[in-house]
C-alpha cells in the first residue's frame, strides 16, 4: 500500500473517481428528463394539430395550473419551449462529453476514439454534396 501512497492517497483518488462519476451520472439523468419533457411536447402538438374543433381554443396545464389558451397561442409556446430543451440538451450532451474524457483521465483509461465526433452542419453537408456532384 505505501508504494501507492499510502491509504490517504488511495481514499482521495476513489472520492475524485466518485465525484467524476456522480457527474456523468447527473448530466445523463437531466438528458433524459430533459428528453421526456421534449417527447410530451411533441406528443401535444401532434395532438393540437390533430384536434379540429370549431372552438380554436384548448386547456393546457402549466405546473399546477390548467389555462384555457387559443391553439395558436399555445403552439407557439410548445415550440419556444422545445428550442429551449433543444438548447439545454444540446449543452448537456457537450458537457456530458468533456466530463466522460475527465472520469476516464482520473481513472488512468486510455482516451475513447471517435467519441469527441461532432455532425456535419448543414452548410457543411451542402458543400460536401456540391463537390459530390449531388
Amino acid at each position: 500500500m505505501e508504494q501507492f501512497g499510502g491509504p490517504q492517497r488511495v481514499l482521495s483518488y476513489l472520492q475524485e473517481v466518485e465525484g467524476r462519476a456522480e457527474d456523468v451520472l447527473g448530466n445523463r439523468r437531466q438528458i433524459v428528463d430533459l428528453d421526456m419533457k421534449r417527447n410530451q411536447n411533441r406528443e401535444a402538438l401532434r395532438a393540437l394539430s390533430k384536434d379540429h374543433s370549431p372552438t380554436g381554443r384548448v386547456t393546457v396545464c402549466f405546473g399546477n395550473m390548467f389555462i384555457e389558451l387559443p391553439k395558436s397561442k399555445t403552439k407557439e409556446i410548445i415550440e419556444r419551449d422545445q428550442e429551449q430543451l433543444d438548447k439545454e440538451i444540446s449543452g448537456l450532451r457537450k458537457e456530458l462529453k468533456v466530463k466522460v474524457k475527465e472520469l476516464y483521465e482520473a481513472q488512468g483509461k486510455p482516451e475513447l476514439k471517435g467519441y469527441d465526433l461532432m455532425a456535419l452542419s448543414p452548410e457543411e453537408m451542402k458543400s460536401i454534396n456540391k463537390a459530390l456532384g449531388k
